[in-house]
């Protein structure tokens, strides 16, 4: 008997947007363009890969007979989004798959499952975290990771944990960002690998959705597979050295003051508008005050200052607008420290108080 699936709509598109995730939009196999959907004694799986990035979803909808079929990935998405609510059967054909739902029919054109990609299995025991502390060290850390493929290295973000520790660092060459989490437990294994920034993106997304569930991670040569509740990721691992984020941390500032959060964002987002065209974000620090100024000659310039408990030497020192606001974003306590040593030399956002957190910015040569 051919496979034939009967599932709530709405459960079925929930499935659906998970795995249609890791679709691939420009791939040159047309497996890697569509959703692999079979039954086995496991139940449904879903499973989209674009050779970097896979997830599959093990999905809990009623289904009978056997086989496997290759949806066209984003036009399956996009049909089952559009069936009123209720009960949707996908029943596979001859050459095509029968999509129903009341009076709605589709006929949606298959891909031969033989293509499909496997996908890595785990092997031996795994490494178990908490969802919530990895959801929120990910989200600290994510932004200051390269986009640049030039320097893959730097695209991804260094995980390791042992005994009850978790530190994540990613860096762009520009900025750096280290967080670390105290676990609930003593992990048995110790665990480092640089992961691609994108998969802990993604791997953030499925926490969210199921905050309670205990994190399952599998290392092995070149993947790394991770499993929330019912989905499971996989990603390839990114080879070289990362950089040493200890050698890169100043050990000592010649400046240090303490500021308010989200006042100090306010004003950045703020003064911001105007430093376009590579155009450099201010901070001078003189005595009781911090100024906040930028300059984009032909457009205006603008400038704030906010009271400040400094005192010494002022000092002057610019930095790239974008990576000031993502280090103050990725903050998330009342008053932060901000450390300085030259306007040669990067600066330092952390909290001022109980948040193991730190983002280290290189600064902009000012014209005086």
């Amino acid at each position: 008997m051919p496979l034939k699936i009967t599932a709530n709509r709405q459960a079925l598109l929930d499935s659906l947007l998970v795995v249609s995730r890791a679709v691939s939009t420009r791939a040159a196999l047309q497996a890697l363009s569509g959703i692999l959907v079979s039954l086995d004694g496991n139940g449904v799986r879903m499973r989209a890969t674009d050779m970097e990035l896979g997830i599959e979803v093990q999905s809990t909808v009623d289904a009978e007979g056997e086989g496997a079929v290759v949806l066209p990935g984003r036009l399956v998405v996009e049909v089952v989004r559009s069936l009123p609510e209720g009960s949707v059967t996908l029943e596979l054909r001859e050459n095509d798959v029968e999509i129903t739902a009341g009076s709605s029919s589709f006929h949606l054109r298959t891909l031969p499952p033989d293509d499909f990609p496997r996908f890595p299995e785990p092997e031996g025991d795994p490494v178990e975290l908490a969802g919530a502390p990895l959801r929120e060290t990910i989200g600290r850390v994510a932004r200051a990771a390269s986009r640049d493929e030039a320097r893959p290295v730097l695209t991804g973000i260094l995980v390791s944990a042992e005994n009850d520790e978790l530190t994540m660092v990613a860096t762009d060459s520009y900025r750096l960002a280290v967080k670390r989490t105290k676990l609930e437990s003593p992990l048995a294994a110790k665990l480092e690998a640089n992961v691609p920034a994108r998969a802990m993106r993604e791997l953030a997304r499925l926490i969210e959705t199921t905050p309670e569930e205990a994190v399952r991670i599998w290392l092995t040569r070149n993947q790394a597979i991770f499993r929330v509740g019912g989905v499971t990721l996989n990603s390839r691992l990114i080879d070289g050295q990362f950089p040493n984020h200890r050698q890169l941390l100043p050990e000592t500032y010649e400046h240090e003051v303490k500021l308010p959060r989200v006042e100090l964002l306010e004003v950045t987002r703020r003064v911001a508008q105007l430093a376009q065209r590579n155009a450099a974000l201010r901070l001078a620090l003189a005595e009781g005050e911090l100024t906040v100024s930028a300059e984009t000659p032909d457009l205006g310039d603008a400038r704030e200052a906010l009271p400040a408990p400094f005192t010494g030497e002022p000092i002057e020192i610019g930095f790239n607008p974008e990576f000031v606001r993502d280090g103050l974003e990725s903050l998330d306590t009342d008053d932060i420290l901000l450390k300085l040593i030259s306007p040669l030399r990067p600066g330092l956002l952390e909290p001022a108080e109980g948040d193991d957190f730190s983002y280290l910015v290189m600064p902009i040569r000012l014209n005086v």
